[in-house]
């Protein structure tokens, strides 16, 4: 479900994203087979997503420097509930949020978010900065996915049958594209 506008909050959360990445900067992960994502990313909240030649996983200290993930700003977890709550999932209390950071040539190929325990939880996502366009392929990673266009303050949330749906995100529209990512991962 796409709910227009619902982080009215931007500012706020841009400066959130400010602190976080000052403590666990942004970074360019490696895909197990060696190959640099164009996107880069950090993590806050009890555990941070990771990929290198070990795979994908959730880290509970930050693999860059051997210490806890910076909290998860209360906004970014009212913010995740609340989306959660409109979108129809009911109560969602995530405890990792991926930060992606878009620069103009970045993107993300068709994948599904298949390393969480526990499917029954929805993922919510949020668009601050540039805006770019999301594809929806749904079960398989084949044929021509739905496009949305995301603005920022766009949430995106989609669980249920759809929860383990493959998605891809295209290059943002000439600026940088920041995405949080809510999950509830252990």
């Amino acid at each position: 479900m796409l709910l227009h506008g619902f982080a009215a909050t931007t500012q706020q959360l841009n400066a959130a994203v400010e602190m976080i990445s000052a403590a666990a900067p942004f970074r360019h992960l490696k895909t197990p087979g060696g190959r640099p994502m164009s996107a880069t990313m950090t993590s806050c909240g009890r555990c941070g997503w990771y990929s290198d030649s070990q795979g994908y996983r959730y880290e509970r200290l930050d693999p860059a420097n051997g210490r806890a993930w910076p909290a998860m700003p209360s906004t970014f977890a009212a913010l995740a509930h609340g989306a959660s709550m409109a979108a129809g999932f009911g109560p969602f209390e995530p405890d990792t949020c991926l930060i992606n950071r878009y620069a103009p040539s970045a993107q993300m190929g068709a994948h599904r978010d298949a390393d969480e325990r526990d499917f029954s939880q929805p993922i919510v996502s949020v668009t601050l900065g540039t805006p770019a366009t999301f594809l929806w392929y749904g079960a398989a990673r084949r044929g021509s996915p739905v496009k949305i266009r995301l603005l920022p303050g766009d949430v995106l949330v989609w669980g249920g049958a759809a929860r383990k749906g493959y998605h891809a995100v295209q290059k943002p529209e000439g600026g940088v594209r920041i995405n949080l990512t809510f999950r509830k991962a252990l």
